[in-house]
């Protein structure tokens, strides 16, 4: 019987790989949303609006650097 392996990264890598991808792609679809929210707030609410659009940026670099930590782990 003969078992035929795929070479690269073992598939609980991918799996994480899979999952930070994931996560960064939602964290980037909240800053598309906040923007929306703060282009289209009144005055009065734009500094709330400016305040949940700098959290989710924050966010989303957060989950960028986290894929970008399961490629280099991959790659080492």
């Amino acid at each position: 019987m003969t078992f035929l392996i795929r070479p690269g990264s073992p598939f609980h890598a991918r799996q994480v790989q899979a999952r930070a991808h994931e996560h960064w792609r939602c964290a980037a679809e909240l800053v598309w949303g906040r923007w929306e929210s703060l282009t289209e707030a009144s005055r009065q609410d734009k500094p709330g609006a400016f305040a949940a659009y700098m959290s989710a940026l924050d966010a989303e670099a957060a989950a960028a650097q986290a894929l970008a930590d399961t490629c280099l782990d991959q790659a080492a």
